[in-house]
């Protein structure tokens, strides 16, 4: 019953291609926020 996830070099790309299409709109979505927070009270 303790089998351990997939490990191979294919699953880790995926995962970490995932990640970068998650977090590059997240990102620019924060960055985009502040900038718009430092106009509004710098």
């Amino acid at each position: 019953m303790n089998e351990r996830p997939n490990n191979n070099p294919s699953s880790r790309l995926l995962v970490a291609l995932f990640w970068l299409y998650v977090l590059t709109p997240l990102a620019w979505g924060v960055w985009s926020t502040v900038k718009k927070a430092l106009a509004l009270f710098g």
